[in-house]
């Protein structure tokens, strides 16, 4: 909940309740809204003369946009200078315009200015702080697209976020709403709204794409959005060496074994191609392990020291010789 709402939203509201089709602050904060701090700035104040009481942190619960539209800055100077444990949790959520319209959220200039007067009021006081964005993926609405678009965001602004959250639907919110329908309550325009358990991964995947984990996830989003360009930048090197790795792995002949114990290798390079694979038999007698490979045209194997050896290097295509 947000802890900075602490009277009505406007005299309006005290007489008649809440507007019906409207929000206080969404698009835009409403010319009636009164954004006042006061009575929250005064508990806090209280709460800091009390005996014993050294330290009154405020971890999260800023709603930075209500914080924003208040034209007294007393309340945000306090908050930084007194009420700041080193990090403040915040709840952009996200960036891409569509998106943020479909949470109800205020553009991403808003959270811009936001951040840029917290960092502006840390250095004053002398103190190193930092936000840390609460972020969203797959919520209704953003497509694969505006995930690159967030994850650009990031690296710009030089944030790797260390929890993101896949958007799960909850009772009695628009959101939700949206997930089952596949509507805009409002306009009852269609919204997509990613359910792939492989588009959640890419999406969840870019929120954190400097993690060389999410790297063929992260690479696989970009090229299917056409923004390869963005590969050097979002994908560090160690994950773009391992994606190497597995794709010349992938390009390596393919050896499939057979319940006889025969089996087949299937060429998977430029040679390859156009080519059939012939099955190959196996030894007679002991039969290979269902993990065994074998690789006809690997280097020879090392020339037997004794009969017994040579016996058991030998595919048995006869009888044994008394």
């Amino acid at each position: 909940d947000d802890e900075d709402f602490r009277r009505a939203a406007c005299d309006k509201q005290l007489k008649v309740g809440t507007c019906a089709g409207r929000q206080c602050l969404f698009p835009a904060p409403c010319k009636n809204l009164i954004a006042d701090h006061s009575d929250y700035l005064a508990l806090l104040r209280k709460l800091r003369k009390l005996p014993n009481v050294k330290k009154v942190f405020i971890r999260s619960g800023i709603r930075f946009d209500y914080l924003m539209a208040d034209p007294d800055d007393t309340f945000f100077k306090e908050l930084v200078e007194y009420h700041v444990s080193g990090q403040l949790k915040v709840a952009p959520e996200h960036c891409a315009p569509n998106t943020l319209a479909y949470m109800g959220k205020p553009p991403i200039e808003t959270f811009n200015k936001f951040k840029d007067k917290f960092y502006e009021l840390s250095k004053k006081a002398g103190k190193k702080q930092y936000l840390v964005p609460y972020l969203m993926s797959s919520h209704p609405g953003s497509t694969l697209k505006d995930a690159v678009y967030l994850a650009e965001y990031l690296y710009k602004n030089h944030m790797r976020p260390e929890q993101v959250q896949d958007f799960y639907p909850t009772p009695g919110t628009v959101s939700t709403c949206m997930f089952y329908t596949g509507l805009d309550p409002y306009t009852l325009k269609p919204v997509f709204v990613e359910k792939t358990a492989e588009g959640k991964a890419l999406q969840r995947a870019l929120l954190q794409y400097y993690e060389p984990r999410n790297a063929e996830k992260v690479i696989k989003a970009l090229k299917m959005t056409h923004r390869e360009d963005l590969i050097p930048l979002l994908v560090p090197a160690e994950g773009r060496r391992a994606v190497q790795r597995t794709a010349r792995r992938a390009e390596a002949a393919e050896v499939t074994i057979h319940n006889d114990g025969t089996y087949t290798v299937r060429p998977n390079g430029k040679g390859g191609k156009g080519k059939t694979a012939n099955r190959a038999a196996a030894p007679a007698g002991r039969q290979p392990s269902p993990g065994a490979r074998f690789a006809p045209h690997a280097a020879p194997g090392h020339k037997p020291k004794n009969n017994q050896q040579k016996e058991n290097t030998t595919w048995k295509t006869t009888k044994r010789k008394k």
